[in-house]
């Protein structure tokens, strides 16, 4: 499905505010990203290269002892964050390249704000992008060259406003997919592959993240007047903003395993009851 015209698109195109950031916490910009998409009406682009420290991301509703070893995670002080959005599981790092895109349900020509209307509109849109450097496939609900993901999506919907942001594998160390645990719910095209089998990463397919950023603003100017606007301006007129997504404490990741451990001692029969 194609969305908008090109006689819509030409005579005039909803505006979009760009905000770039290097590195920036990604606790922080998922602040940013709910502040924008519930205090304000502006369409916007967030583009965040890399992050630090490597952290672990969850979906609102992802159960923590189901998707995180946690012990090698508390023996290493990795964060984990639990975001405002549904989705999977993922851990993030220097490694990875962000882009959300917060939206009016009205900014998109025949857009509907549902989440398998904004993944076909999206895949479209980086389609365009990722254009002669790979085979690109929408998979489900991934981004994938052939059968291999690179990118995760997760969406939050709300009356008037969508946010669809995905964490993009430019490069990632191995090591750290050990403290994530095969997820029961997977996609079907996964078939049961491991981390590594399973992934890939942006630079064995383009040159350089430049040209992806730079390939992605050219699509986006296909539906919007894109203009570059910096975080600060963003932030600056609401301070009393109380985000949902939180960063979960070492109590909190200790209290999981001491409730995983009493669940598994089991009454032998025939032991008097109390």
């Amino acid at each position: 499905m194609a969305f908008g015209s090109v006689v819509e698109r030409n005579v005039q195109r909803p505006l979009m505010r760009l905000i770039s950031m290097g590195g920036a916490p990604i606790l922080q910009q998922l602040h940013l990203e709910e502040r924008l998409l519930r205090r304000t009406s502006d369409n916007w682009c967030i583009v965040n290269d890399g992050t630090a420290p490597p952290t672990i991301v969850m979906g609102v509703s992802g159960k923590v002892s189901e998707l995180v070893e946690v012990e090698p995670v508390l023996r290493d002080n990795v964060p984990v964050v639990r975001r405002f959005s549904g989705g999977g599981t993922v851990i993030v790092d220097q490694g990875t390249v962000f882009v959300t895109f917060i939206c009016n349900k009205t900014a998109v020509t025949g857009l509907q704000p549902f989440p398998r209307d904004i993944m076909s509109w999206t895949g479209q849109l980086y389609g365009k992008v990722f254009h002669g450097f790979g085979e690109f496939q929408l998979r489900e609900n991934d981004y994938a060259f052939s059968h291999r993901k690179f990118g995760g999506n997760a969406q939050s919907i709300t009356k008037d406003r969508w946010v669809h942001h995905t964490s993009f594998l430019w490069d990632y160390d191995v090591k750290n997919m050990n403290y994530l645990k095969n997820p029961k719910r997977a996609p079907e095209y996964r078939l049961a592959r491991n981390h590594t089998d399973f992934l890939c990463r942006m630079n064995e397919y383009m040159p350089s993240r430049s040209v992806f950023t730079e390939g992605l603003i050219a699509a986006l100017s296909e539906h919007f007047t894109i203009q570059q606007t910096g975080p600060e301006t963003a932030l600056s007129h609401d301070n009393d903003f109380e985000p949902s997504t939180k960063l979960l404490s070492p109590q909190d990741l200790q209290d999981i395993i001491s409730s995983k451990e009493s669940s598994t001692v089991q009454r032998v029969p025939g032991w008097p009851q109390s």
